[in-house]
């Protein structure tokens, strides 16, 4: 890799990216700054202060061939042209410049706002010591407002309201004609005069030092350049930087005639992703991590780190793999309807989707065999209910997509039960901790009483993936916590998950803050159902109706803890443990107090 360290006058810089002569390769993210920032980068210059490097590479290399975009903001003739330079690093800041100091002048910043900068004259003339901020931001009508926008602040909305208050519009600054136009009729002809010498000239001729990578650059140097270099402040994806190598693959080009774009690849499965609620939240990552864990089992590996794993990743090993993955995305998500998870924010561990759509991959067709299926939904939810992805979740993944496939699988039952699920335990005392979806058994516990063929109690709706969004289902107190704490029950208790169940957004309204005597009555009645009815769709809630019936909330909340663990134990395939004392209400002694400072 051969390269020179240039200087490029930033007029020259701003040229040239309006004429395509320097463009992006289209990996590159958006662009992202915010008005402050940008009224910063424009002081620096302003005053002269150095500002650090850009790194561009050549294009036309035999190595290195990426797709070109031209920078935000510039017209439609600068995407038709063939850039000489891609733009490697010093993205944000060369848009901003383009934006700013050419054009309108208008830069769509980062917090959504359009802003033209002006250069307050006095300000930028006075001696360093006293100086104040003197680049001023303005909305892109010219014109500063207060008071609701009643009250005209400052009005720079014309050239003549520019000169009269002392503002110089930093969008005409390298138009040496339109420069001196607007000095030429600038009343204070010594402050104009001084201006242009001290500010204005030396913007014009400021420099910024440059890293020129040659054509010779390989593939291999430009994705190690994006992985180090980073003087933006925004670390590249692991996605980005796999881009970059995927981009410049020779052989790829040489078999194909065209380049390959990662981006083009993901939005296949981007496309897939969005008819899949409960995988909203699947990332570029984590579709690269499952790709990887499929290339490198159970072959050794010499990198350490899921970065460096994904990023040895070669290009034809990713096409092998990738589409595999793809097609396994609607399983997964299927598997997690029928386990009662129905969308992204009630998924326990995403990181455990990973490892469960590589062994999908892994055993095909045959992981929809019941006896098959039935052991994947037991490591599932020895996973969850046994909390085994809450850390290292790279290397349980790994050590899951070598165990589980063999083991579910296996009809003899002679393979050794895997880590996950020989090791995974859940403990009674852990009922009372449960309070909300922080916890992936909080929404472990909450998904197998929705699968346990619960109803709402009120309206018809089986908590299926189309019901449960209809109804904006969510998980409820059974006892309000209200009517709790007037009846001196403790939090402890009433606000953990035993005290909780998934009802319709509508039925828990007419709960309230109403006793269960009185709010199954009135439920009944709006539902039309007799009271055995009801208490038959109660019951699957395991709930013990005549309990609610008759308000009693300590023998509510025993019966209802021991019907949880015993669907604890049913879906993990082995028993819970117990604590000393089975009444989790009364007089407790140690594991109480323990439980309370929980």
């Amino acid at each position: 890799m051969g390269f020179q360290t240039p200087q490029y006058k930033l007029s020259k810089l701003v040229e040239q990216v309006h004429s395509g002569e320097i463009q992006l390769p289209d990996f590159q993210r958006s662009y992202r700054w915010d008005d402050e920032r940008i009224q910063s980068l424009l002081i620096t210059v302003a005053l002269g202060y150095p500002l650090g490097v850009i790194m561009t590479l050549q294009t036309g290399g035999e190595h290195v061939r990426f797709q070109p975009t031209p920078v935000e903001g510039t017209p439609p003739t600068a995407g038709a042209a063939s850039p000489n330079l891609l733009l490697l690093d010093g993205q944000q800041r060369l848009t901003s410049f383009y934006q700013a100091l050419s054009g309108d002048g208008v830069v769509h910043t980062a917090d959504g706002l359009n802003r033209r900068y002006f250069i307050d004259i006095a300000k930028s003339l006075v001696e360093a010591s006293v100086r104040e901020e003197f680049v001023l931001s303005v909305p892109e009508d010219g014109v500063i407002r207060s008071n609701f926008g009643r009250t005209v602040e400052l009005d720079l909305s014309t050239v003549d309201k520019q000169r009269s208050s002392d503002f110089f519009p930093l969008n005409i600054i390298f138009d040496n004609a339109a420069v001196l136009k607007w000095l030429g009729e600038y009343p204070d002809k010594n402050l104009g005069f001084k201006f242009l010498t001290q500010i204005i000239q030396p913007m014009v001729e400021y420099a910024i030092p440059a890293i020129e990578l040659d054509k010779s650059t390989t593939k291999g140097a430009v994705a190690t350049v994006f992985e180090k270099v980073n003087t933006g402040g925004m670390s590249l994806t692991v996605f980005e930087l796999l881009t970059a190598k995927f981009a410049g693959d020779a052989d790829y080009h040489q078999r194909t005639g065209s380049d390959f774009r990662l981006k083009d690849d993901w939005k296949l499965s981007e496309d897939v992703i969005a008819k899949l609620p409960a995988l909203s939240k699947f990332s570029n990552t984590d579709f690269l991590q499952a790709v990887t864990l499929l290339v490198t089992n159970p072959k050794p590996t010499k990198t350490t780190g899921n970065q460096d794993r994904i990023l040895a990743l070669e290009l034809d090993e990713y096409l092998e793999w990738a589409p595999r993955v793809r097609n396994s995305l609607a399983w997964v998500a299927q598997f997690l309807d029928d386990e009662h998870i129905h969308t992204a924010r009630d998924v326990p561990y995403q990181a455990q989707l990973v490892p469960l759509l590589v062994i999908r991959v892994l055993l095909g067709s045959s992981a929809s065999i019941h006896g098959t299926r039935a052991r994947l939904a037991q490591w599932f939810w020895n996973g969850v209910l046994g909390e085994t992805y809450s850390g290292a979740s790279e290397t349980r993944s790994a050590k899951d997509v070598d165990e589980v496939p063999l083991w579910a699988k296996d009809p003899t039952g002679t393979v050794s039960a895997p880590a996950t699920v020989s090791n995974a335990s859940f403990a009674e005392s852990r009922l009372l901790t449960l309070k909300s979806r922080t916890s992936a058994a909080y929404k472990g516990v909450y998904a197998l009483v929705m699968k346990n063929n619960t109803q709402d109690w009120r309206e018809q709706t089986s908590f299926d993936q189309t019901s449960y969004v209809a109804a904006n289902v969510d998980i409820h107190h059974i006892f309000p916590q209200s009517w709790c704490r007037k009846n001196g029950k403790e939090k402890l208790h009433y606000d953990c998950i035993v005290n909780k169940t998934p009802l319709s957004a509508n039925t828990n309204r007419i709960i309230g803050s109403a006793a269960p005597s009185k709010y199954l009555t009135k439920i009944a009645t709006q539902a039309g159902l007799s009271s055995d009815q009801l208490d038959t769709i109660v019951s699957a809630h395991q709930i013990e109706p005549k309990l609610l019936r008759t308000d009693d909330f300590e023998g509510f909340f025993n019966a209802r803890k021991e019907s949880l663990l015993s669907l604890v134990e049913a879906a993990m395939g082995k028993p819970a443990q117990r604590d000393p004392e089975t009444d989790l209400i009364g007089t407790r002694g140690s594991l109480r107090q323990m439980l309370r400072r929980s």
